[in-house]
């Protein structure tokens, strides 16, 4: 059995976290979302807010598999998270050539410590490529209309916050 780690911050979760989660599961039979949790950083959703919106849009969108996904928080290194949690593979979504630049250096400094987990690129799709979490949260506070880069529960969450 195959299990995949994906790590992010998921504060909102985007369509272009979505999509690279599906496509994680075309992969491998589990999948474990690794919300990194920063005690520097005041994110905008909570650690259980957040897992709540990623088991909802995953839900929603491949009802069948639900069984199939967890989400875990974790602090420190990716590589520790991922062994922590019984996978073999790291996932890593990529927009564009920046990514792919900084994601590179990052599996090969992941690869000297922890070789035994293989690190898995996966392009986001076309529609999601230009969205970012940061981009999000910014149109959302401001008002902006935010319904083509989220998934519904993230959408109304986000309604929700800042609606008052």
């Amino acid at each position: 059995m195959t299990t995949a780690f994906y790590p992010g911050s998921f504060d909102p979760m985007t369509n272009g976290h979505l999509d690279v989660l599906v496509q994680t599961l075309n992969l491998a039979d589990k999948l474990v979302v690794g919300i990194g949790v920063h005690p520097g950083k005041a994110p905008m959703f909570s650690f259980e807010e957040r897992a709540d919106l990623i088991r909802a849009a995953l839900s929603q969108t491949l009802p069948a598999r639900a069984g199939d996904i967890s989400v875990v928080s974790f602090a420190g290194l990716a590589v520790d998270a991922v062994r922590a949690n019984g996978a073999t593979i790291l996932i890593r979504g990529l927009r564009d050539g920046t990514d792919l630049d900084y994601e590179m250096q990052l599996a090969g400094m992941n690869h000297q410590l922890a070789p035994d987990i293989q690190t898995v690129f996966l392009p986001a799709g076309t529609a999601s490529r230009p969205i970012t979490a940061t981009l999000v949260r910014q149109i959302a506070q401001m008002g902006g209309d935010v319904s083509a880069f989220v998934p519904a529960a993230v959408l109304a969450a986000l309604k929700a916050r800042f609606s008052s």
